[in-house]
């Protein structure tokens, strides 16, 4: 398990549009050697074949194509557009794209991703296969299909109020290459890519994305946030350079505030890393969180370089639902999906156990005469 770090990029101060706050995050040097792009799909539903066995569906309006050099010089930005503008008509039936896989080789030095999607692949992925030792608990059906079929709900950005009017407004700095969303100061999702122009360019895809019902339900229900405005008082001011050192200082501080405090439960977790494809001098990874209860869970993708620099960065915040899924999935699979065991582990008695599980949505797991069971146990009480 290790952190996360945002290594060769910097804080500037937040702009707010009613709920919605944007960090802005800038580089003092732009990554040159590697460039990201979109390439746009003609049907907003796509299926990806994660083996021969499994397949994710989702809505993936776009995919991501990333171009780097071998030898360290400027590589050029690509992008494609596939949809078809010009023709408006609703189509006869549900457009549907087909992916072969997550992450595919399109050139001898370029990639095409699936943003967000690779990490959230992960998160459905999770212990997939379900019980690997017959204990008489599980169904059959547990035995052989595991979770199958596993799915989650999130929402777009369009469906969340005030992001896509916040982002048209939004002031780009010079230089940057990133922005934390937060929505009612809870962070949404982290974005970040490697050159200015890249940013540019990706800046609105960010509306397209998948937000967490947490997320969604903070935009409906939440207030304006206020604004955290910067202070000099006048009379330490004696000069120019004064007005500039005291400018920096409060620039400084907000960063050191907003990195430790707002953004900690972010930068400050701890994750899994699971190295997806080389890139050159990159490699990107999935990451995975501890799913620590009553803490801030984010799935995420990044692509850094032997150094750690970070070059590119994408994240999803989980709702505590979504948390106590990974939570107890993950103590199953650590217990070798043993009630007994896992039930002492957390603390709790079976009938405790396999409440949990049924209120999880994985009760189909269970033999249904176990389910009787324990319900029988927990209406005569303890």
């Amino acid at each position: 398990m290790t952190d996360l770090s945002l290594n060769g990029l910097a804080t500037r101060p937040a702009q707010v549009w009613g709920g919605v706050r944007l960090v802005p995050l800038v580089r003092d040097e732009p990554i040159e050697d590697l460039r990201l792009a979109s390439r746009l799909y003609d049907a907003d539903i796509g299926v990806v074949a994660v083996d021969r066995r499994t397949v994710y569906w989702s809505y993936i309006p776009h995919g991501f194509v990333a171009t780097w050099t071998g030898d360290g010089t400027p590589a050029a930005a690509y992008g494609t557009q596939l949809r078809d503008t010009a023709d408006d008509r609703a189509p006869d039936r549900m457009p549907l794209r087909f992916h072969r896989r997550m992450a595919r080789r399109a050139d001898k030095n370029r990639l095409r991703f699936l943003p967000l999607h690779l990490a959230l692949e992960g998160y459905l992925a999770l212990h997939f296969g379900g019980p690997e030792i017959a204990w008489s608990e599980w169904s059959e059906r547990a035995l052989r299909q595991g979770l199958s079929p596993r799915a989650e709900e999130a929402y777009t950005g369009a469906a969340v109020r005030g992001l896509a009017d916040a982002l048209r407004v939004f002031e780009i700095h010079p230089g940057q290459c990133g922005v934390l969303v937060y929505l009612s100061d809870a962070l949404a999702s982290a974005f970040v890519v490697p050159h200015p122009d890249d940013y540019r360019a990706l800046h609105s895809t960010l509306v397209h994305d998948l937000y967490g019902e947490l997320i969604h339900h903070y935009a409906m229900y939440g207030r304006p946030v206020p604004e955290f405005r910067a202070r000099i008082e006048d009379t330490a001011v004696r000069s120019l350079a004064d007005l500039r050192a005291a400018a920096r200082a409060r620039q400084d501080e907000w960063a050191a505030f907003h990195d430790d405090v707002m953004a900690g439960g972010l930068l400050g977790g701890d994750y899994t890393y699971e190295h997806v494809y080389e890139m050159g001098p990159y490699r990107l990874s999935r990451l995975m969180p501890s799913f620590e209860r009553q803490q801030d869970n984010h799935l995420g993708e990044l692509i850094d370089d032997d150094t750690g620099r970070l070059a590119y960065l994408k994240t999803f915040r989980l709702s505590e639902n979504q948390v106590r899924r990974g939570h107890l999935l993950t103590r199953l699979a650590a217990n070798d999906w043993r009630l007994s065991t896992t039930a002492a582990a957390l603390g709790a008695t079976e009938t405790e156990l396999v409440r949990r599980i049924e209120a999880a949505g994985f009760g189909y797991l269970l033999r249904q005469d176990v389910r009787d069971h324990y319900r029988a146990r927990l209406r005569r009480g303890p």
